[in-house]
Order: structure tokens, then sequence, then C-alpha cells
């Protein structure tokens, strides 16, 4: 499954650096707690990924209906973000500078790799309010119009006349200029499909923000499967969320403790389901409580097609995140 949308967020804390799955473990180093040696964080991986893997049992939807794997909101192409429109973007900022038809289009269908699905819309009006998550927080309300000015945004004459004043980073909503109904990728459970999409002009940026219009009473949530009750085996850290899916090759992102050291992907691969997590060593002392997300990276023996990505922790389905 070959992406095309670019998926983006805020992090909570990005560490660079990925590794292969199948490459060796380091040694543990001396002094390290019982239990989470390499030889033993993979042990207790495989033993709980295998529980996660048994765990495994979805309804018919997710097979026969429309379960997506990434958030609503996404973009078709490279905005060209600056700092500020990055921050609008992803904080939801916004103020439209055009009518938005209230009327709800004809129920349109979804084009999965399998088939097609039809499936009731929402307007563009509905799906804009869902967009915008209101005003950025230093302004003391929404701009009616963007500035007219290229120094900035002009404000009330003063003794000495008009001025114009320096924008504010934190001031900046974008602008949307246009609408029209159109297709986006998601990847669902079913693959990569095709579904209908408003698609917002915004001044600021080179491409289009997708917001999906397919009516929320349409949308599968995401399975929980039911776990044994028991703490997570030593050394053993779960996968927060999936970055990219190209082929076999699979990057993710391991939710890690801020000491945590010599982090190393893990996975399990079955001819129906696949699990991945990680393993960490940490022989700290005192340590900030945290959680870092540490990009990682594993290639499966045979490309991942349909088959779910379960985290080995929770046993829950991974969805797309940040990257």
């Amino acid at each position: 499954m070959r992406r095309s949308v670019l998926l983006l967020g805020l992090p909570l804390l990005m560490l660079a650096g990925c590794a292969p799955a199948d490459a060796p473990g380091p040694a543990a180093p001396t002094g390290s707690p019982p239990g989470t040696s390499p030889d033993h964080r993979r042990e207790g991986f495989e033993q709980r990924a295998a529980e996660a893997a048994e765990a495994w049992q979805p309804d018919p939807a997710w097979t026969k209906g429309y379960v997506p794997l990434q958030g609503p909101t996404l973009l078709t192409g490279d905005p060209g973000f600056t700092s500020d429109t990055e921050a609008a973007f992803r904080s939801g900022w916004y103020r439209e500078q055009i009518n938005l038809p209230a009327a709800r289009p004809a129920d349109t269908a979804i084009r999965f790799p399998d088939g097609t699905l039809t499936v009731p819309l929402v307007s563009a009006a509905e799906a804009y309010r869902e967009l915008d998550q209101g005003d950025p927080p230093s302004c003391p309300g929404r701009p009616k119009a963007p500035p007219r000015t290229k120094g900035g945004p002009t404000i009330e004459p003063g003794p000495d006349g008009w001025v114009t004043s320096a924008p504010e980073a934190a001031c900046t909503p974008l602008t949307v200029t246009a609408v029209r109904l159109g297709t986006a990728p998601v990847p669902t459970s079913r693959g990569e499909a095709q579904v209908p999409a408003w698609l917002f002009d915004v001044e600021e940026l080179n491409s289009p923000v997708a917001r999906l219009a397919v009516a929320a009473h349409a949308v599968t949530a995401l399975p929980e499967p039911v776990m044994p009750p028991r703490a997570a085996p030593d050394g053993v850290v779960g996968a927060q969320n999936l970055q990219t899916v190209v082929d076999a090759r699979i990057s993710y992102q391991l939710g890690v403790g801020a000491c945590d050291t010599e982090i190393t992907p893990l996975v399990l691969e079955r001819d129906d389901v696949v699990v991945l997590g990680g393993g960490v060593t940490n022989t700290a002392t005192a340590c900030t409580d945290q959680l870092v997300l540490h990009p990682v990276e594993v290639t499966l023996k045979s490309p991942l097609g349909t088959r779910p990505v379960l985290d080995v922790l929770t046993g829950a389905p991974l969805h797309f995140g940040v990257r």
C-alpha cells in the first residue's frame, strides 16, 4: 500500500533514528535490570504479540464496512508551510471568505481495492464546522478579512494616524477561498480507498485541505480487543502509530521513556496479522516521566497487503499518525 497523502499532526517529542527489525539487538550493558537483555525482551515481546494476535477477532465491518485508519483532515499535496501556517493547520484555525453550501450531496461511493460502498455525506458547511477549531488564542476575535498590507494587519488610528503592526505568529488563521467535492486517498481496513472529501482551497497554502465528507454514522470505529489483564513484559514498549507503509516496509513510532536506550523495533508476522512493538533498556535510577515518540522501521517477509497491524501491548489496530 503506497501512501500518497501527507499526514500531519503535533507529536509530543521526536527523536531521530531508525533500525531494521532483523538487526540483532545489542548486548545488555553491565548492571541492566534482570529480564531486560535482548533475548529476554524478544521473548517477552513474542509471548505478548502471540496473545495480541489471538485476541484479534474483528466484526464483519472490518472487511465489509468503512473503517478509516487516519484522521478526517488531511492534505492532498505539499502545502508549502511556513512556521505560522503549519501552526494554524495543526491547530485548526480557519476563516472563510465564501458562502459554504449547506445542502448535503447525494449518497456517494467509497472505492476500495475490493469493491465499493455507498455512504451518506455531510454538507460543505458541516465539514467546515468540523474543520475549524476556533480562533488562535492571542486573537481578540476572528479577523473578518485577510490583512490588506504586506507589513501586517492594520490597526485603528492613533494620534499619529494609521499604522501597521508586525504580524503575530500565534494569530494567523488560514483563509478558505473556495470549496468543491472531490476524493482523497485514505488508508482503511480494506486497503487504500478513494473517499469522498470536501476540498478547501486555502489562500496561504499550495494544496487544498481535505475534510472527509462521510457522515459520522457511516464510519465504523476501530475494534478494541480484550488483552489479558497483566503488565507489559519488562523492556517491551508499544507502538503508537504508523507512519508509512510501502510494500513490505513499515515505519512507525514507539512510545518510549525519556531515559530508554538500545531502542529496537520488534515484529511478529503471521499470514493474517502483523504485531509491532519494541524493546528498550533503562538503567537510569531517576528520570523524567514523559512519553517520547521514537521512529523505527521494519521489513516484513512479504508485502503487508490488507493485514491488520496491531500494537503489542493493547492488541488494538494501529492507525496512521504524524510523520
